[in-house]
């Protein structure tokens, strides 16, 4: 049998079915047994597509509900307190989502990706208990259809690691209290089978960590390395190097690593080191983070250098990192260009690949029937034709971003934002919204309607303006001084501006889970960009005809267009990100010109396209920060400039916020307190701020009384003038029996405020 390897693999379903059972279920449209049976029906499909494609260890525990680092709290019984009184379905989704009583846990990304995990809370007075039912059940479901898995586990470490101690302390300081768990979770499994594989994941690793968590590593795998000689231990880590934990790892009695040969290429320099310890090595050689069709030849000759440190026959060939990252199938793709599907790969035929090059690699060509022959050749053709096709370079693209000569815009911060106040007028604490309004069923119907030519241009039109109108009308009614116009012909923020960049590529079913029941269809990057026509001018200028007050303009900015797309992997980031900032630059000029005063230029992604080695990481500030300010150099000093960002910890980066020069910056920090607002006091950040007041991803409707509390609180940490009060993020998820009390009581709680310090 060959040997190869998924890292783990995609839970919501090809036509994400456990999205739509969930949605059902959150509304009260079906039971919770429901979920479960389409939730085993995906698990028992996604096990038999692995088992089909030759591959020979796959996954169990790797499918959720909502989040694995949640399962992982679950596991542990590492529940906050708030939710002490709840139970089953009913205290795993409040966690996730929060109700009408309960704060929901607070949500971040996973390491520089666009998934989201449920940040875990600890304290010392915690007392943990294992609870390995979903486990033993999972191992259990896959046995019955005679596939033996590897059960998927979180290490103590990672799961440590991306924690929050509530009360203050190191979170490291309670590995003596959840090691034990670790221990009596794997003795639990080692009953399961005569001989088991668990895989557990340890991301961590690849970041720089202090010497004190590198000490805990040996303590840690000594110990889950003897619970049972029935368990053999795979430590996999992906998304970059991880040599200093190696280093320690090769010592200690564990079966395998698995280590990421394509995003991290330094892990070259330890194959030395696993060699002479005799460990397998699980080499992550096909990318779970992109959609490029692999180059089989070129991942041979990778392989084969590998094989010149270690044997072959402790060589485990596989994923980088979970399939997770990547969309399902290229199976449901009918409208997309054969040229351009030739050299794509999403996670199903990721699965070939693998098959394909274990069969290459350990039996050799001369071992292949015809049609892995065929499969061979077409993947040799695909690469060739993609790196000489004419649809990928633009000659006069590439000139004009070379010699585009203005990098920022004119005139000081403090200078500007005078000057601005003056010609827009607004008061202290003013009130907007980060951008989105709802995405009701009728929207996404008209514009599916639209997209299949079910509707004419002129009725797709009319709804659309009827909206807008709909959404003006309720801003001035609830007392909104800066609006927006709700982006209802937007099915997404990067999405929507792909489609009309040349340069971009789009799937009609390439879903990728972001956090719970939340997809995202990311366009990807073939070839050079450029802006052939205006992309929002019409639908904003008509937005501001039907209001005397200030209209946002809405832009997605060149760093997250670029961090949420599938990217090229021909050319260097920072050069397709610099296309699409000049690109910006003409829709931004374009929107001044028609009379826009304000415009956003969201850049909800900057943070997490951030290198996890600190080495890299300089290189990404200084691209990322150009191409913002190239993006807003064409802005008069007139036009306030916004940005806004999510999921950031800003304490690494305020510098680099700073030099972006935005006029205004909205922030995330309703699941957070004050903690991300600190930093911009303590810098002296001097530019104005809107730190979210509530949180949009947790159905709630946050009162009057509570918001007046929060906005106390930024009044405590920044001065009125500095700040604008808005939502933590979009409201495009939410629906308008949330969204509208939600608003009209922000708006309440400001006109409170503003009379309380009257006083």
């Amino acid at each position: 049998m060959s040997k190869n390897y998924i890292v783990g693999f995609p839970r919501i379903g090809e036509q994400r079915e456990l999205k739509r059972v969930l949605e059902e279920f959150w509304a009260k449209k079906c039971l919770f047994d429901d979920v479960l049976k389409v939730a085993l029906e995906l698990k028992k499909r996604h096990w038999e597509y692995q088992r089909d494609a030759g591959i020979e260890y796959i996954s169990s525990n790797d499918f959720s509900l909502y989040d694995n680092m949640l399962d992982t709290s679950v596991m542990l019984g590492a529940i906050p307190k708030r939710f002490a009184h709840l139970s089953g379905e009913e205290l795993y989704f409040t966690m996730a989502r929060g109700n009408e009583k309960c704060v929901a846990m607070e949500m971040t990304k996973w390491f520089n990706t666009n998934y989201h995990y449920i940040v875990p809370e600890l304290s010392l007075e915690d007392n943990y208990s294992l609870n390995a039912t979903k486990i033993i059940e999972e191992y259990s479901e896959a046995k019955k259809l005679g596939i033996k898995t590897k059960i998927n586990i979180i290490g103590p470490i990672t799961y440590l690691g991306l924690s929050k101690r509530v009360d203050r302390g190191n979170v490291y300081e309670l590995w003596s209290k959840i090691i034990p768990i670790y221990e009596e979770l794997l003795k639990t499994i080692s009953t399961l089978d005569d001989e088991i594989i668990v895989q557990i994941d340890e991301p961590i690793f690849v970041k720089e960590l202090d010497t004190k968590v590198l000490n805990l590593i040996k303590p840690t795998y000594d110990r889950l390395g003897r619970v049972s000689p029935n368990i053999k231990i795979a430590v996999v880590t992906y998304f970059e190097h991880s040599n200093e934990a190696t280093k320690i790892l090769v010592h200690t009695p564990i079966w395998a690593l698995g280590l990421d040969f394509l995003h991290g290429d330094e892990n070259l320099k330890s194959l030395e080191l696993i060699a002479s310890s005799g460990k397998k090595l699980i080499a992550g050689v096909v990318d779970g983070r992109n959609i490029w069709r692999c180059d089989i030849v070129k991942t041979l000759t990778l392989l084969e250098d590998i094989a010149k440190v270690v044997e072959k026959e402790n060589i485990l060939l596989g994923s980088s990192c979970s399939l997770l990252h990547t969309p399902f199938t290229l199976k449901y793709e009918e409208k997309m260009s054969s040229e351009i599907k030739e050299w794509l790969s999403f996670a199903l035929e990721k699965l070939n690949e693998i098959s394909l090059l274990s069969k290459l690699f350990f039996d050799a060509e001369s071992s292949l029937d015809e049609r892995e022959k065929e499969a061979f050749q077409s993947n040799t053709e695909a690469n060739k034709k993609r790196k000489n096709s004419p649809l990928i370079h633009d000659k006069a693209v590439q000139e004009r971003v070379k010699n585009h000569k203005k990098l920022q815009r004119e005139g000081e911060a403090k200078d500007r934002l005078k000057l601005q106040r003056e010609i827009l007028g607004y008061k202290d604490l003013v009130t907007t919204t980060i951008g989105s309004f709802p995405q009701t069923p009728e929207l996404r119907s008209a514009r599916s309607d639209f997209k299949n030519a079910l509707i004419s241009k002129e009725r797709y039109e009319e709804e659309i303006k009827k909206y807008i109108d709909e959404c003006v009308a309720f801003q001035e009614e609830c007392g909104l001084e800066v609006l927006v116009h709700g982006e209802p012909e937007r099915n997404d923020m990067v999405e929507y501006f792909g489609e009309q960049l040349s340069g971009y590529g789009f799937s009609q079913n390439g879903w990728v889970q972001s956090y719970g029941s939340r997809c995202v269809k990311p366009p990807f990057i073939y070839g050079d960009i450029s802006r052939p026509r205006p992309m929002t001018i019409d639908w904003i200028t008509y937005a501001q005809s039907r209001t005397n007050r200030i209209m946002k303009g809405m832009l997605t900015g060149p760093v997250t267009i670029l961090n949420w797309s599938f990217v090229r992997d021909d050319m260097p980031r920072g050069e397709v990100s610099k296309q699409i900032a000049v690109a910006l630059s003409d829709e931004i000029d374009d929107l001044q010109n028609a009379g826009i005063k304000i415009i956003q230029v969201d850049e909800a992604a900057f943070k997490e396209g951030y290198p996890l080695r600190s080495a890299k990481i300089k290189v990404y500030e200084a691209w990322a920060t150009r191409d913002f300010k190239i993006a807003v150099s064409s802005a008069k000093k007139e036009t306030q400039i916004h940005t806004h960002m999510c999921y950031s910890e800003f304490n690494d980066i305020i510098d680099t916020i700073e030099d972006m020069d935005a006029d205004v910056i909205s922030i995330e920090t309703a699941r957070s307190g004050n903690e991300l607002l600190k930093i911009f006091k303590k810098v002296g950040y001097t530019k104005e701020v809107g730190p979210g007041v509530y949180d949009i991803h947790s159905p709630r409707i946050p009162s009057v009384e509570e918001i007046v509390k929060q906005i106390e609180l930024l009044l405590e940490v920044l001065p009125k003038e500095q700040l604008w009060i808005n939502p933590d993020c979009g409201l495009k998820t939410r629906k308008w029996e949330e969204v509208k009390p939600s608003l009209q009581n922000m708006v309440e709680a400001v006109r409170i405020v503003r009379e309380k310090l009257k006083s």
